[in-house]
């Protein structure tokens, strides 16, 4: 996982910030492969509850963390109970690893 300490610390804390306790986020994407360079960070961010505005949240989440991680490129997707349920999330499913 290409994340440092702090990066990781940092995506945790906006998460909680935005989407409240008990979100879960799953990296996905390049930055789960050690051997490759560069890329955005795509995450997944689970909630148990429905959201209302979501595109407001993942834009926020990703805007929170981005401007702590002095504007690295951030990719938010949601997963809620009212939702839709994309390929997105099987891949970030499968690939993922949980922070």
């Amino acid at each position: 996982m290409r994340l440092s300490p702090e990066d990781h610390r940092v995506i945790l804390e906006k998460v909680e910030q935005v989407c409240g306790e008990g979100a879960t986020v799953t990296l996905f994407g390049s930055r789960v492969n050690d051997d490759e360079k560069g890329g955005d960070i795509d995450i997944m961010v689970s909630v148990n509850k429905p959201l209302e505005n979501p595109a407001y949240i993942a834009a926020m989440t990703s805007a929170k963390i981005m401007r702590t991680l002095q504007g690295r490129k951030v990719d938010v997707i949601l997963l809620a109970p009212n939702l839709q349920y994309l390929p997105i999330h099987d891949m970030a499913k499968r690939q993922g690893i949980k922070l």
